[in-house]
């Protein structure tokens, strides 16, 4: 009889061990359910920012290459209109309010501080050469001239540069200026700073309609 009670006791106590390691190991899978569960967020939120960041600075280099091409051909106009100038002056002398605000429209284009302030200054240059283009239509001497006619070309091809260069900027604003405010890469921008561009803007009837060439 005392041996059926010991061996009822063994039973109880190996039971109770057993149920207590069960908890136990319940207990660290549990926790280690957690710990995985975390270290997986934190690789999925890893991979999220570097993806944006990522995202970003492809965006934010791609409208900086495309504003170069914008400034390259920007200061191919600049260096062309002095030789336009001293060209139609051998003919329009008595122009000289024409030729000061030519001069005073490409200073003020090259001295621009930023995107907005170039807009509204090529807006005026534009503007100036089309003035100093409408006195070949006063000289013919001048509308013969090679040179003119060399340097009309050149300012035109350019004109037509600058058109698809600015179109194609614009688009690489456009398109990071969306990623900036839309959900989630706006999280992104907030956190690393990542600010929207300006647009290229000019004036709507000089884009669509640059410095012709007539013969």
């Amino acid at each position: 009889m005392q041996t059926i009670i010991l061996d009822n006791q063994i039973i109880l106590w190996y039971t109770i061990r057993q149920s207590e390691n069960y908890h136990l190991v319940i207990i660290k899978f549990k926790f280690m359910t957690i710990i995985y569960s975390l270290i997986g967020l934190v690789v999925v939120l890893a991979v999220f920012v570097i993806f944006f960041y990522n995202r970003f600075i492809v965006l934010i280099n791609r409208a900086k290459e495309a504003w170069s091409d914008i400034d390259v051909q920007l200061k191919r106009r600049y260096d062309l209109i002095p030789n336009l100038v001293n060209t139609v002056k051998g003919y329009a002398i008595h122009e000289s309010s024409t030729f000061d605000n030519v001069t005073k429209a490409r200073t003020a284009a090259m001295g621009a501080s930023n995107i907005a302030e170039k807009g509204k200054a090529e807006n005026m240059l534009s503007g100036a050469l089309k003035s100093v283009f409408a006195l070949a239509e006063a000289y013919p001497d001048l509308k013969a001239n090679q040179n003119f006619l060399s340097l009309q070309t050149e300012l035109s091809d350019t004109e037509n540069k600058i058109q698809a260069s600015r179109r194609f900027y614009n688009g690489n604003v456009r398109d990071l200026n969306i990623a900036v405010e839309a959900f989630p890469g706006n999280l992104i921008a907030n956190t690393f700073h990542f600010a929207k561009m300006e647009l290229f803007t000019l004036d709507e009837e000089a884009a669509k309609k640059p410095v012709e060439v007539k013969f």
